[in-house]
C-alpha cells in the first residue's frame, strides 16, 4: 500500500468525468487500498480516485463509526429523497469550507472491491459523503455548488 498525491484545487483533472471501470482486478483493488491508506493519512471521510489522479469511477468512504470502510466501484445515485444543508471541506481544497445543499437520503448502487454488485442506503453524513464523492466522479467540485457568501477559508498555524 501506498499513500497517494492527492490533486488540489486548479488542477484541471479534478474537473474531469471518470471512466466506469471494465475489470475489478488485483490492480483495482490495489488502487483501493492505497485511497484508504491516503484519505486515513490526511484525516478524510471520503475520497474519489480523480483526486489522487486516476481517471477511474472508483470511490471510498470512512465515517470512523465502527462500520465497515465503503468501497465503491461505478457508483450510480438511483434514489435521494430530502435536502440537508450542511457544511463541507474536501481534502483537494485544504483548509476551505463551505454550505452546500446534499440529499438528506440516498440510494447508491455499485460493486465492491470483489466485482459484485451491492447497494447502499445513506442518511445524512453518508447521503453527503456519498454525493460528494459521485459529484467527484463527475467532475463536480464543491465549491461550485456552495450556497454563495458561505466559503471559509481556516488558517494553519502550524
Amino acid at each position: 500500500m501506498a499513500i497517494r498525491n492527492i490533486r488540489e484545487e486548479g488542477d484541471e483533472i479534478l474537473k474531469k468525468k471518470s471512466k466506469e471501470v471494465d475489470v475489478v482486478d488485483d490492480k483495482i483493488r490495489e488502487l483501493i487500498n492505497d485511497m484508504v491508506e491516503t484519505m486515513h493519512k490526511y484525516d478524510g471521510v471520503g475520497l474519489a480516485a480523480v483526486q489522487v489522479g486516476i481517471l477511474k469511477r472508483i470511490l471510498v468512504i470512512d465515517l470512523y463509526d465502527e462500520k465497515p470502510i465503503i468501497k465503491l466501484i461505478n457508483p450510480v445515485i438511483v434514489k435521494t429523497k430530502g435536502e440537508q444543508e450542511v457544511d463541507e471541506g474536501c481534502l483537494s481544497f485544504p483548509n476551505k469550507y463551505a454550505k452546500v445543499k446534499r440529499p438528506k437520503e440516498i440510494v447508491v448502487e455499485g460493486l465492491n472491491e470483489h466485482g459484485q454488485k451491492i447497494k447502499i442506503v445513506g442518511t445524512d453524513l453518508l447521503a453527503q459523503a456519498l454525493a460528494h464523492e459521485i459529484d467527484h466522479l463527475d467532475g463536480k467540485l464543491f465549491v461550485d455548488k456552495m450556497i454563495p457568501g458561505t466559503l471559509e477559508v481556516v488558517k494553519n498555524n502550524g
